[in-house]
């Protein structure tokens, strides 16, 4: 596969995505608009390019990069941006560990998670876009390592690796009230079981948490439109 198509943007339509927690047994319904989203994670080789750092445990230029925290990917995204010419998506502020996004600047973000699983279901309504072992890298079948990128089949859409390899942070918190700055993880990765790679399964952990089967893919608002937040979820559910 060559490198330059890991930077490939893939246009989703809009649609809405009903989200559920089975800690809390809550469901909530988004609405979102259209958006573009990363066809593959974040290889090493290009986290290396736009940070010149290479902070994963195994190595490859095309492995997904690893060992990333919540704050790390936030700060490659400002960093694509500028790269590239955009308006960054956040103002960070790592002392009093506080983040805005400005919703209005075209550059790169990471994806709600509303967003990452209307874009991983791609129309469907299955928990998985196709037969798992087609489609994701996960411990059935990954020799217990993680695997380049676009190593299996994509979802409908054009979008490899939504499921396995590396989970994927999103911008959400998981519940303030309950977890404080935790953020959501989605997807599953590489080393879990076939029952966490599905579309809806939802994962938390701190900010700062770095390990080798966490990583992340970008995304960008479409220039006409703002991205879809669909509101905040009804009260008591996960944010």
């Amino acid at each position: 596969m060559d490198l330059s198509m890991t930077n490939d943007m893939i246009a989703v339509p809009p649609g809405r995505a009903t989200l559920t927690d089975r800690r809390t047994r809550t469901s909530w319904s988004v609405e979102l608009g259209p958006y573009r989203l990363a066809a593959f994670p974040v290889t090493q080789e290009q986290y290396a390019r736009v940070t010149g750092e290479r902070p994963s445990s195994a190595e490859g230029d095309r492995l997904p990069v690893e060992g990333v925290s919540w704050w790390d990917a936030a700060r490659f995204c400002n960093a694509l941006s500028r790269d590239e010419g955009l308006t960054a998506s956040y103002r960070l502020d790592s002392e009093r560990a506080t983040v805005d996004w400005d919703t209005a600047a075209d550059g790169y973000r990471l994806p709600t998670e509303a967003e990452w699983e209307h874009a991983c279901r791609a129309g469907t309504a299955d928990a998985r876009y196709g037969p798992l072992d087609e489609i994701a890298w996960h411990r059935g079948n990954s020799a217990e390592r993680i695997h380049e990128v676009g190593g299996r089949q994509p979802n409908a859409w054009g979008l490899y690796d939504m499921l396995g390899n590396v989970w994927e942070w999103c911008w959400d918190h998981y519940d303030p009230e309950v977890y404080g700055s935790y953020r959501v993880l989605r997807g599953g990765g590489w080393f879990d079981e076939h029952w966490s790679c599905r579309a809806s399964v939802r994962r938390r952990s701190h900010p700062t948490f770095r390990i080798d089967d966490v990583g992340f893919r970008v995304a960008r608002s479409a220039p006409t439109a703002a991205p879809g937040t669909g509101g905040p979820p009804p009260p008591g559910a996960d944010r």
